[in-house]
């Protein structure tokens, strides 16, 4: 094998091949009697045509495959030998071949970085203190609630629209221009004010009205609005308050909790304030993990595959586009999104393959596994989060090979996590 290799950044190296003195025709000897029994030509019956005619038609390609074969056959041994990582296809460039003479080619190829990082231990983070209120655990019995909640009518005719309260109105927006398109009219619409579903300031501006009140509110459209021709627009909404009503919850009692799948109220405190604190836990611990990462990568430059970034974009654009379709969406809309915020998502996904490759650095520095026991209590802590028995749980993750997979990697990352922690300031 007659090759050297050429680093050409952190993660690209160059393949340099020169064979002298090869002759392929052996192979395509070989590769034409194959040919030979498959190919249908005019005149003959299918694989009974003479070798010189199949050599005449087909040669080229065939001893282009012969090269490709042998090409790509010598790559692969020397990345082998070299024990080279490889990420992606190579590319293979300034081919050569010389018939029964010799080749010479190029490859380039993407490899995983060589990561090494500095000295961490001095690095002092702080994370955030975990604190459940008996408002939080108020806020998740009204969400309970709320399904069996009734709108009534304010009874006081002077009172005033505040945020909390529902909205029964009719609007009607006129554009600069006098314009009073169709799809910004509304008839009798019921609106939780606070609940931001309107464009920025209509629901602020709509505060403070009496029931029957007519006013104008002067907006501006978002430059972020999903219709083209309104990004921006500054319009006149003219709005007639109808009605003020506001939500009255039912009595929360022991018999209302065992509907809710507790056992009474002190139970439906004790397990909510239980998940709040997990939750909250989680929280404090993700935004910790996510602060020791960026300082990481700000600490320790290193270059990364251009193909593991494409891959990882494509991932998100996937992502995010599934999530704007579910919004109402349309091709156009993505495509004009997507053209926004490319640089955007170039740079979060560099940011996420970066940390897999430090996260994964830094596992077998410490040489973390997830095992089936990490497994069994990642889906004990979820089903408890969640409210399925642990056998629905699993048999969830059971079901796709793809989900077990991603969840036993989070299940490893949260372990080098916890051994990194051990080695640094966190107060």
């Amino acid at each position: 094998m007659s090759y050297k290799v050429e680093e050409v950044n952190g993660c690209t190296k160059k393949f340099i091949f020169s064979f002298d003195n090869l002759d392929l025709s052996e192979q395509i000897k070989v590769a034409l009697k194959e040919k030979q029994k498959s190919v249908n030509i005019k005149g003959f019956r299918k694989g009974k045509a003479p070798l010189a005619m199949v050599e005449k038609l087909y040669r080229p390609q065939v001893e282009s495959d012969a090269l490709n074969s042998f090409v790509q056959k010598e790559f692969f041994a020397a990345v082998d030998k070299e024990n080279v990582r490889v990420v992606g296809y190579p590319s293979f460039q300034n081919v050569d071949y010389k018939d029964g003479e010799s080749v010479s080619f190029d490859a380039l190829v993407e490899t995983f970085p060589e990561i090494e990082l500095k000295d961490y231990s001095k690095l002092s983070f702080s994370k955030d203190k975990v604190e459940v209120t008996d408002q939080d655990v108020e806020d998740v019995k009204k969400n309970y609630l709320a399904p069996r909640a009734e709108m009534k009518e304010l009874e006081d005719e002077k009172a005033k629209l505040a945020k909390g309260h529902h909205a029964v109105f009719n609007f009607e927006g006129e554009k600069e221009d006098g314009e009073k398109p169709e799809n910004m009219k509304g008839e009798e619409y019921l609106l939780e004010i606070g609940s931001g579903q309107f464009i920025p300031g209509f629901e602020d501006g709509m505060i403070g009205m009496t029931k029957g009140e007519k006013k104008t509110l002067e907006l501006t459209f978002p430059d972020s609005y999903h219709v083209e021709e309104l990004k921006d627009a500054k319009v006149k909404f003219h709005v007639e308050l109808l009605e003020i009503k506001e939500q009255v919850l039912p009595e929360f009692t022991d018999e209302l909790a065992k509907e809710m799948g507790f056992e009474s109220i002190a139970d439906f405190q004790e397990k909510t304030k239980a998940n709040l604190t997990q939750q909250k836990e989680r929280q404090s611990q993700e935004k910790l993990n996510q602060e020791i990462l960026e300082k990481l990568i700000e600490e320790n430059s290193f270059e990364v595959p251009q193909a593991m970034v494409a891959q990882q974009e494509n991932f998100l654009k996937q992502d995010l586009a599934n999530n704007l379709k579910a919004q109402g969406f349309t091709e156009e809309m993505l495509s004009e999104y997507f053209s926004k915020w490319t640089e955007d998502l170039t740079t979060k996904a560099t940011f996420q393959v970066k940390s897999g490759l430090i996260l994964d650095f830094l596992a077998k520095k410490y040489e973390v596994e997830a095992t089936d026991a990490d497994f069994d209590a990642k889906i004990e802590e979820s089903a408890k989060l969640s409210g399925l028995s642990a056998e629905q749980v699993k048999e969830f993750y059971g079901k796709d090979e793809k989900m077990k997979g991603n969840l036993m990697y989070a299940i490893r990352e949260e372990k080098t996590f916890e051994k990194l922690a051990a080695d640094l300031k966190i107060k």
